[in-house]
């Protein structure tokens, strides 16, 4: 008998909770609940769960400060859900520590979806555990070799716009937000302006041949970051 996954929910609305809990225990999840922060950490330390569901408006604790608490002694995925839409919010909840930010309100199949990415992230960042190839539609990015193709073409990048597509596609699925990119491309003493990052993604975007307007490869969560399509 397969052990089922264990979720965590930590969202003080009971309407929300119950649609959440219901939905993932219909798709064979197995989902333990808290209406508070401080609950919510004590499940967390006990439970030992696989994802961790988090609002950020919680009555007793903020949230983010949940999050940082968490983040001090775990790596669980934590997936922010939360009424707040303002894009300075989600930029603090994922450089504080969150695996990916959905905002209320939201269907199924999205919640469905970034949990497995989640989940996915988790199983790939363990020892032992690397993709030597990505792929999407006709991109596929050959890590070892270095080589980015489409359709079978390879696709020449400069070394700064292969690492910008290789760190994307080693977080498929997952937003990555500005200054995260900056920081890991050009260090933490780089310009935190966005113009290089946005240059550079424009350059990349021509090569590859793809309409921003309607992105098939790299998607921009406008405000935040970047999110390279999954597999």
């Amino acid at each position: 008998m397969t052990q089922k996954l264990n979720v965590i929910v930590i969202e003080d609305e009971k309407n929300i909770c119950n649609f959440i809990q219901t939905t993932l225990e219909n798709h064979d999840y197995k989902v333990t609940t808290a209406a508070t922060g401080k609950e919510g950490l004590s499940c967390i330390t006990s439970c030992y769960p696989d994802v961790v569901l988090l609002d950020l408006g919680l009555p007793d604790i903020d949230g983010l400060e949940v999050l940082r608490q968490v983040r001090d002694f775990s790596t669980v995925p934590v997936i922010v859900i939360s009424a707040r839409i303002q894009e300075t919010e989600k930029v603090a909840a994922l450089d504080a520590g969150a695996d990916d930010y959905i905002t209320k309100p939201f269907g199924t199949s999205e919640l469905l979806a970034r949990i497995r990415t989640a989940l996915r992230h988790s199983q790939a960042s363990a020892p032992g555990k690397t993709e030597a190839v990505y792929r999407s539609g006709d991109l596929m990015i050959d890590f070892d070799k270095r080589l980015v193709t489409i359709a079978g073409q390879e696709i020449h990048l400069t070394q700064i716009e292969y690492k910008l597509v290789s760190l994307l596609a080693q977080n498929a699925g997952k937003v990555l937000t500005y200054d995260y990119i900056i920081n890991h491309i050009w260090g933490p003493y780089a310009d935190s302006n966005n113009q290089i990052l946005r240059v550079n993604m424009a350059h990349i975007r021509r090569k590859m041949g793809e309409n921003p307007a309607e992105p098939k490869y790299i998607n921009t969560e406008i405000g935040v970051g970047y999110r390279m399509r999954e597999e």
